[in-house]
Order: C-alpha cells, then sequence, then structure tokens
C-alpha cells in the first residue's frame, strides 16, 4: 500500500496521473504548496516553547492617587465650615450645590440631596446616586429604590414616613464605586444632614455608607445585623447596617438575611426607647 502522506515510496505515472484524477474528481483544484510536506514527521517533531507573554501594563493610578494631600485637606476643610454653618436642610442644600471642589458635580447631571420626611423618625442613608437618581434629582428612585420601598412597606413604612439620602450627593460616573477623595470631601455634608435630621435610628445601605460613617474598615457582611452608635454632635443614634438594595438585586439569596435586619428595624422603632 502507497502512503501517500509520506511519500515513503515513490509514484509510478500511472499511479501520480490516478491519484491526480482523484482530486479533481473530488473537487481539489488548488495546492496549498509546491514542496511537499511530511505532516507525521511534523506532528511527531517537539513543539516549541510559546513565546512568553508579554507583562501586563502598570496598573494606572487611582483618583485618590493623583491628588495631592494638601488638596485634599484644603477642600475638606472648606467643606466641614461649610456644612457648620448650615442651620437648615434648605441652607445646607445651597451649600452643597455650590461646593466646587468635589469633581463629581462637574459630570452629574443633577444634584440628589435628599428625599422623604425630614421629620420622621428614621434616615436611611446609601452609598450615591445612579442614573436613574440623577435624572431626576431624588434618591432610590431606580430598581433598587423599588426594592426598597417595596421591604419598607412589608414592615409599614413608606417615603412619608422615612428620610432617604446618600454619603455623595452626585453620581459618580458609569455608576463606579466612590473614591476615599469624594467620600471624604463629601463627609462633612451627610454628617451635618443627619445633625439636622436628627432621626431616632439610622439605616446604613451598604458597604460605602457603613465604612465611611461608623469609621470602619470592616465589610458589610461583618456590620449587617448588628446594632452600632453613630455619634452626632452631642448626641448617638441607633445604626444598623444592612445590604444596599443594589446588592441585593445582585445577590437575591441574600434578600433573606436582609429581611432579619428590617424585622430587627421594625422592632427597635416600636420600642418605647424610640
Amino acid at each position: 500500500m502507497i502512503a501517500w502522506g509520506t511519500m515513503e515510496q515513490p509514484l509510478s505515472d500511472n499511479d501520480a496521473r490516478a491519484l491526480l484524477r482523484w482530486h479533481i474528481e473530488a473537487g481539489v483544484d488548488v495546492t496549498v504548496g509546491d514542496i511537499p510536506l511530511d505532516r507525521y514527521q511534523a506532528s511527531a517533531a517537539p513543539k516549541q516553547a510559546a513565546p512568553e507573554a508579554p507583562a501586563p501594563p502598570c496598573a494606572s493610578p487611582r483618583a485618590d492617587d493623583t491628588i495631592p494631600l494638601a488638596a485634599t485637606a484644603e477642600a475638606a476643610g472648606s467643606a466641614s465650615a461649610m456644612a457648620a454653618g448650615c442651620d437648615s436642610l434648605d441652607a445646607l442644600r445651597r451649600a452643597v450645590d455650590g461646593f466646587d471642589a468635589c469633581p463629581l458635580r462637574k459630570t452629574a447631571m443633577n444634584l440628589v440631596f435628599g428625599d422623604g420626611n425630614p421629620d420622621s423618625r428614621l434616615m436611611l442613608v446609601g452609598e450615591a446616586p445612579g442614573a436613574d437618581e440623577d435624572r431626576q434629582g431624588r434618591p432610590f428612585v431606580g430598581l433598587s429604590g423599588q426594592l426598597l420601598e417595596r421591604i419598607l412597606g412589608a414592615i409599614g413604612i413608606d417615603r412619608s414616613g422615612c428620610y432617604i439620602s446618600n454619603i455623595l450627593p452626585w453620581r459618580p460616573p458609569g455608576n463606579r464605586k466612590p473614591t476615599t477623595f469624594e467620600t471624604e470631601l463629601c463627609l462633612p455634608f451627610i454628617r451635618r444632614h443627619i445633625e439636622l435630621v436628627d432621626p431616632a435610628v439610622l439605616v446604613l445601605l451598604g458597604g460605602t455608607a457603613a465604612a465611611t460613617l461608623l469609621n470602619t474598615t470592616a465589610g458589610i457582611t461583618r456590620l449587617r445585623g448588628h446594632w452600632k452608635d453613630y455619634r452626632c454632635g452631642n448626641n448617638t443614634i441607633a445604626a444598623l447596617p444592612t445590604f444596599h438594595p443594589a446588592y441585593l438585586l445582585r445577590q437575591p439569596a441574600l434578600k433573606a438575611q436582609a429581611w432579619r435586619d428590617f424585622l430587627a428595624l421594625k422592632n427597635r422603632l416600636l420600642s418605647p426607647q424610640n
């Protein structure tokens, strides 16, 4: 038998013509090279090592790392002075709206200050506005806000029975996580915001809100469901960290834990101490 691939036995003229006719009848009318290639020998040859992949490029510095510490301290000091000078929510809103040091103000469509009943005993603080909130200028009006309203409704609370705000009053581009620089800049405003509302109970929605206001590095998984003391001026407010509703939309299996947190919130609000 002739081994066509290796050409170990030379073809006679008749065999070569027969092989050529067989290829033509099979539809083969193009050759891939003029020099025969022994593919058995090629496959048996040791494989060459793949070229070493180039090293990944160095990560670009975070937004926090590109801002001098002196500039951060100066801007934060300015925010603290402005916030301390506000004796009402309207005054605070005007101060935040005129605060130019935070770069988010230049990329957002609207200021998202707060919503609900400022005379309520319950205040909820999230991370930052999303796209829907940025368009409407109100916190928690998108899908996560709808989930939050359903959860609150299940314990007998609607927007008229609570007050809602965020750590940041402007949307970060692309809904990215806020930088440390941005949260530090806006921290004096949300602290003053809480002081002016003066709720009996504070719910911290998500890791950013909990870590920022409680000044901790612990994650929300460890913090959630545990009552904390939030010091507000001369007062201490009962604070409950729990999952952000946007996180619950991505991790619906955690809704059972969040529900236990809101049941604890309901019991706390019904307590004679509050």
